[in-house]
């Protein structure tokens, strides 16, 4: 998953569930959304032993992506303008795409998250440890 902003709890706590079930659950953030609120959901699922790693390359990492079962038949992507909060759910016109059960864009997405996560650094709750 890649999130730009992320403070729904409904959504962290399906993650966190899923994680609990034996699902690899890794997300990438956008470092400065995740440390500006005290909403963020971030430090619960770094907590709950989801991997987290942090964008730090761009001004903003602005992505809304999530893959699932990437490499599956099955496998599906849900992108568009929606972060995933609280006010996209409930307040803001946003836009969501869900694309199933097509394996080449989920690999081709698959693939860009590879690449934004070879710059991305680990999650640490405290910000002063991130260089």
């Amino acid at each position: 998953m890649q999130a730009f902003s992320f403070t729904s709890r409904t959504l962290a706590n399906s993650l966190i569930a899923a994680r609990r079930r034996g699902v690899d659950v890794q997300i990438m953030a956008d470092r400065e959304q995740t440390f500006s609120g005290e909403a963020s959901r971030i430090p619960d699922l770094s907590k709950s032993g989801i991997t987290v790693v942090l964008e730090t390359r761009y001004q903003s990492a602005h992505n809304k992506v999530m893959v699932i079962d990437a490499g599956s038949a099955d496998a599906a992507v849900i992108t568009g303008s929606y972060n995933w909060t609280y006010a996209a759910e409930n307040k803001n016109a946003e836009n969501v795409m869900i694309l199933r059960h097509n394996p080449e864009i989920a690999n081709a997405y698959a693939a860009n998250w590879r690449r934004h996560r070879a710059d991305a650094l680990p999650y640490f709750r405290d910000e002063s440890t991130i260089q």
